[in-house]
């Protein structure tokens, strides 16, 4: 089921756990939800994010993964585009504990409903840091607590760990 469509079947958390979906797929109370799939755009980007993150691995004390089950409730998984941990943070193989950052990279077919969704199921698991990237409007927001900025300096930042990426590296498609 495609975000924003009609009525699915209600499947068990323990069958979404052991049901394998290519491509993966969110959990939303009961509901298999197919995510909005890359073009290569976004897939060049998620790429240019995890590269950064990869060529800095031993100055910053994080590391970054993509698409990565996040369970950010009893009933919901997400899968961010790229997920950012504290390499202090132990995790298992579904993420439990708020990540330090997850970043989603908007596609075409993304809508401002399904995106707020999942700005708002991060925050409400503690997520401190999320970054929306919008490959044709070739800009970036930090969302946190206080709310949604454009990164209008041209840079993507956290604080505790600092983290600034410029968003002209990241949207570099060649």
């Amino acid at each position: 089921m495609k975000p924003g469509m009609g009525a699915a079947t209600l499947v068990s958390i323990e069958e979404y756990l052991s049901t394998g979906y290519s491509p993966d797929r969110e959990y939303l109370d009961g509901r298999i939800v197919e995510r909005n799939l890359g073009e290569k755009t976004h897939s060049v980007i998620q790429r240019n994010l995890i590269g950064w993150f990869w060529d800095r691995r031993k100055e910053l004390p994080v590391q970054a993964f993509p698409e990565q089950r996040v369970q950010v409730n009893r009933t919901r998984f997400r899968i961010p585009d790229v997920t950012v941990i504290k390499t202090s943070q132990i995790q298992g193989e579904i993420f439990t504990l708020p990540p330090h950052l997850c970043i989603e990279i908007l596609s075409k077919d993304d809508t401002m409903e399904y995106v707020q969704e999942k700005i708002d199921d991060y925050l409400h698991f503690g997520i401190p840091y999320i970054w929306i990237i919008n490959p044709r409007l070739r800009k970036g927001y930090v969302v946190t607590k206080a709310g949604i900025v454009e990164a209008e300096s041209g840079v993507l930042e956290t604080s505790d760990p600092d983290i600034r990426v410029p968003v002209a590296e990241i949207l570099d498609l060649d």
